[in-house]
């Protein structure tokens, strides 16, 4: 899931997604506000504005993020009377989509969201909108112009890399010579490098640390099998794995199962609730997984029925909302699992 590690802006503790920000921050207290903020309600105000028309275009839901991704906005817009939500069938065909948004261009929405399947692929159709006067929150895959977007909205691949590897490197520091893995996503996408990236950077704080192997599976179960078994056959002992994605997760535990092996520490990516269930219930090798929230896509309906109401953000002083909003990247464990189990998807 192509997207850029901008973190202009980071909203709320790990405890809460964007969205949630959005609804704590609302009040109905005036005080400490200046005129600006007055004059502007914030997104997450429940108190029903201009009748508008939010376009929802996103690829395929073929996976389980995908998948929560479209619940968390269509969830989201139905919270708000006055907000009707057109969503697309979704492709992974650039085609199909960029056929999909100029439909929504031709019906005029108020607002378009847009998580491109390509988002280089994708710029041209991102600007042909803004051109018409359509405002578009870009997510999570990033247009490749950024006169494309209004806003961009989406998760931190570059820190979900490095909170995976400082608490892999937390809880091996003491231990000489440990031997990491790293199962990848797909290595074609932005995302997978700047995962990587982040991880090998924390690693550098652990001189007693090395990654001794990589693999890249393809986001599928059955992809995360295959690999992690070769990874397995080709190191007879380790001591850490991160794995980027949990759907591939559950291939990769199958393997692991089978294999017998339990020497070492998984840690996963995303949040899917089975990896969350599967922390909670402490009975395998997976201890953690680090968050890449799907609530993203509800936060981009806020956003824009802030954008199509004229409204700013609560907490903010600024007449209009953010240009990059990125969400962070929570490590979740045993210990704060609970905490995070109602965002976990399936």
């Amino acid at each position: 899931m192509p997207e850029t590690s901008r973190r202009g802006l980071l909203f709320g503790t790990a405890a809460v997604s964007a969205g949630a920000f959005l609804t704590a921050c609302t009040s109905n207290d005036p005080k400490g506000k200046d005129t600006a903020s007055q004059s502007n309600a914030p997104a997450a105000d429940d108190k029903p504005g201009k009748a508008l028309t939010i376009g929802f275009a996103g690829p395929q839901a073929d996976h389980g993020w995908l998948n929560a991704i479209n619940e968390n906005a269509k969830s989201r817009a139905e919270k708000y009377s006055e907000v009707t939500l057109e969503t697309t069938e979704g492709s992974n065909d650039t085609a199909a989509q960029i056929g999909q948004v100029k439909t929504l261009i031709n019906k005029k929405v108020d607002v378009l969201i847009i998580l491109p399947a390509d988002g280089k692929a994708l710029t041209q159709v991102g600007l042909e909108a803004m051109r018409a006067g359509i405002p578009v929150i870009n997510l999570d895959r990033v247009f490749a112009s950024p006169q494309a977007y209004r806003c961009y909205v989406g998760g931190d691949s570059y820190g979900m890399g490095l909170n995976a590897g400082t608490y892999i490197g937390e809880q091996l520091k003491d231990k000489p010579n440990a031997k990491v893995v790293e199962l990848a996503g797909i290595d074609g996408l932005e995302l997978t490098k700047q995962r990587s990236q982040g991880f090998a950077d924390a690693l550098k704080n652990y001189s007693n640390i090395k990654l001794v192997a990589r693999q890249a599976a393809d986001f599928t179960v059955e992809s995360g099998q295959a690999k992690m078994s070769q990874l397995l056959q080709a190191q007879k002992k380790i001591d850490a794995l991160w794995n980027h994605d949990d759907d591939q997760g559950v291939g990769a535990l199958r393997a692991i199962q089978q294999a017998g092996r339990d020497e070492f520490l998984m840690v996963g990516g995303a949040g899917a609730k089975s990896a969350m269930d599967a922390i909670k219930a402490d009975n395998s090798v997976l201890k953690a997984t680090v968050l890449y929230p799907p609530s993203m896509a509800a936060s981009a309906v806020d956003l824009a029925r802030a954008l199509g109401q004229s409204k700013g953000l609560a907490g903010l002083s600024e007449v209009e909302i953010p240009t990059n909003l990125t969400l962070f990247s929570a490590v979740v464990t045993k210990e704060n699992v609970d905490q995070y189990l109602p965002t976990g998807f399936s």
